[in-house]
């Protein structure tokens, strides 16, 4: 009797579109201790603040252990949500609790937008390159793409009105230490991705992991704050930018905790959608992001992630300027946790990623950030995860991989 069962005629048709991701393999390697990896974008653990959770996980343990470890509310915890409330009107922008939801990690806020807005066959409009998670997240529900480039400046709003033509559903844009370019959109940028937006009748969605993470010049706006600024002059949310962030980079990754800020009809939708994902977002780490995050720790601990990264950034730079053969050029960072190098000629980064692995040196081949294709003579490198000596000498050997290419 033939006990198999045939699996591949099951899965759903959209599971076609689901690919795995280079980033998540790339983590393979950063785990061998001989490798000295420039893949994931992983904040320093070093720097973790494990004295302030250990403290925090007593303290809500004690004082509130019962509500911590039982179910919640899909929205998330009150007190989190109002701390985000107060945040987000630091920075210029006036919502409530109900103009925020709680999310699994910025890549669960992905997946939610995706799902309640793309049907198949949508056009989203991205940057290009864009960010890998983003293509994931939305490939599953039929997405198409028309992009848009960037150069130094980001998102070329020369080129962004005959995109907008093509009618997508929603743009999507990660204005500040873009990733994987760890290029920033200008304010005068801004101002006209945000003109063109409202002409044309389509909504952004502005996606800032790293936003306080600047090392030098000056903090632009989020598009979120310039938006509503442009629509009236109280900073009142105005709801045509849908703004996401997360705690991954201030605090922690492990915790898996984000958030989505949108208008409260956009709000209802997506937590009806998350009902049927995993019903709310862990109850205990909510309680402990608030209790670590509550009396303003994060504001002091953000200037040592600053110090650390902007540190290494410049390890990386000057690496670069003394191992990096002819030709080859590479984006100069403001913040956060990326640069892009662009290869000379025909140098392949995949097939220069195959031949670093036997240096012991990983990477991001840079075609897999782009939406529809290209991108072969381009890769990623995160500086955050790595030591300055060790950044140093892990692009030493890419150097010569790349020396041994050119030949």
């Amino acid at each position: 009797m033939n006990m198999q069962t045939p699996w591949e005629h099951r899965f759903a048709q959209r599971t076609q579109r689901i690919k795995g991701s280079a980033i998540r393999e790339l983590l393979k390697f950063s785990e061998r201790p001989d490798v000295i990896s420039f893949g994931g974008g992983m904040p320093a653990p070093e720097i973790f603040p494990v004295k302030e959770f250990q403290e925090a996980c007593i303290r809500v343990l004690q004082n509130n252990g019962p509500q911590a470890l039982q179910y919640s509310t899909t929205e998330g915890y009150l007190p989190l949500r109002k701390y985000l409330v107060d945040s987000m009107a630091k920075n210029g922008i006036n919502i409530t609790p109900d103009n925020v939801l709680i999310t699994s990690g910025s890549q669960q806020a992905l997946d939610l937008i995706g799902k309640i807005f793309i049907n198949h066959g949508d056009r989203i409009l991205v940057e290009n390159p864009t960010y890998l998670g983003a293509l994931q997240a939305w490939n599953a529900y039929g997405a198409e793409y028309v992009s848009v480039p960037l150069d130094e400046k980001g998102m070329n709003t020369d080129h962004l009105e005959e995109a907008l033509r093509y009618g997508p559903k929603f743009i999507y844009v990660l204005p500040n230490f873009q990733n994987p370019t760890g290029v920033t959109l200008t304010l005068e940028r801004r101002k006209r991705l945000i003109e063109l937006a409202d002409h044309f009748g389509i909504p952004i969605i502005e996606d800032d992991p790293y936003g306080q993470l600047r090392y030098e010049g000056a903090n632009i706006p989020p598009v979120v704050v310039i938006d509503s600024q442009m629509r009236n002059s109280t900073g009142l949310y105005s709801g045509n930018v849908i703004y996401l962030s997360t705690f991954s980079k201030i605090l922690a990754p492990g915790i898996r905790l984000a958030w989505i800020v949108a208008p409260q009809e956009v709000i209802q939708k997506l937590v009806l959608a998350k009902q049927g994902m995993d019903l709310n977002t862990a109850t205990f780490n909510q309680h402990i992001a608030f209790e670590v995050a509550k009396d303003g720790f994060i504001e002091r601990y953000v200037p040592t992630i600053r110090k650390v990264y902007n540190e290494r950034r410049d390890a990386m730079m000057d690496a670069l300027t003394e191992h990096m053969p002819d030709g080859v050029k590479w984006t100069h960072p403001e913040g956060g946790l990326f640069l892009w190098i662009t290869l000379p000629g025909k140098l392949d980064s995949v097939e220069l990623f195959k031949e670093s692995v036997e240096e012991k040196v990983a990477f991001v081949p840079g075609e897999s950030f782009y939406a529809n294709g290209g991108g072969r003579n381009t890769m990623r490198l995160n500086f955050s995860f790595v030591s300055p000596e060790k950044i140093n000498e892990g692009i030493a050997r890419l150097g010569n991989v790349m020396k041994r290419q050119m030949k």
